[in-house]
């Protein structure tokens, strides 16, 4: 069905359709990488499509080939040179609420495999730190670690932190239903009123959860303990049953 049309050119419901789809990735992507190189050449990879639409439209066969040899080259920089963005683009449509409803399904998987692999951890006296992501994004501390993007299951966890594993320093950081990466550097809570008798990795958990409301699993390599930091909060000494069900509350899910 034609609306309107442009010169010689007839505009249909479904061209504008397909007009504002369009128009709304460039712009969701340009917010994001707004500030960085990638979103000038962005830009540039916009007004290329542009002029290749324009020039199949008049049928300006030399042009529509020469900018369809330009734009082919240019996708292809584009994802060399800007892995980074390219990555903060995947982690931020991760974060994004309608995505994450597809992932509720698995939630409940996840926190089961957390709490297995935390009572696992504690039985054998292996140290470990659990990042749950909420609503906040922790691409800056994902980088900070070595990407594993797999599967979120006990044994994986359990391996990571087995000490001798070389990823076992650090936290692990969980993204819906995926391990991120592992080996990540989380900051350490400036708290002055904070226990002098907690170790490095509950001062780690609390300083992640004081700034973002990620929730946050830490195993004692010292006592066994298994403890809870949510909010600048920590819940120390929780048994496998009662991690379960804070973390069903904290996300909605009840085990």
């Amino acid at each position: 069905m034609e609306l309107f049309r442009l010169g010689f050119i007839s505009i249909g419901l479904l061209d504008l359709l397909d007009i504002v789809l369009v128009a709304s990735i460039f712009y969701y992507l340009f917010t994001i990488m707004r500030g960085t190189y990638a979103a000038q050449m962005l830009v540039g990879l916009l007004f290329l499509l542009v002029a290749s639409t324009v020039a199949q439209l008049v049928r300006l066969e030399a042009l529509s080939w020469l900018v369809a040899k330009v734009q082919t080259v240019w996708v292809i920089a584009f994802v060399i040179l800007f892995q980074p963005e390219l990555r903060r683009v995947l982690l931020h449509l991760g974060q994004n609420r309608l995505i994450r409803m597809f992932y509720r399904g698995g939630r409940n998987k996840v926190l089961d495999e957390v709490v297995k692999a935390a009572s696992i951890l504690s039985e054998r006296g292996y140290g470990a730190l659990i990042v749950l992501a909420r609503n906040t994004g922790l691409a800056p501390v994902i980088e900070t670690g070595i990407p594993v993007r797999a599967e979120v299951s006990a044994p994986l966890l359990v391996s990571i932190f087995t000490p001798r594993s070389p990823l076992h320093d650090g936290a692990v950081v969980i993204q819906d239903v995926i391990v991120e990466a592992a080996k990540c550097v989380l900051p350490l809570s400036e708290n002055p009123n904070i226990d002098p008798s907690l170790g490095t990795r509950h001062r780690a958990a609390l300083g992640l959860s004081e700034v973002s409301d990620a929730v946050i699993v830490v195993v004692s390599e010292e006592t066994q303990a298994i403890s809870l930091a949510v909010g600048g909060v920590l819940d120390i000494g929780l048994t496998p049953a009662r991690l379960r069900a804070r973390l069903g509350q904290l996300f909605g899910m009840p085990g």
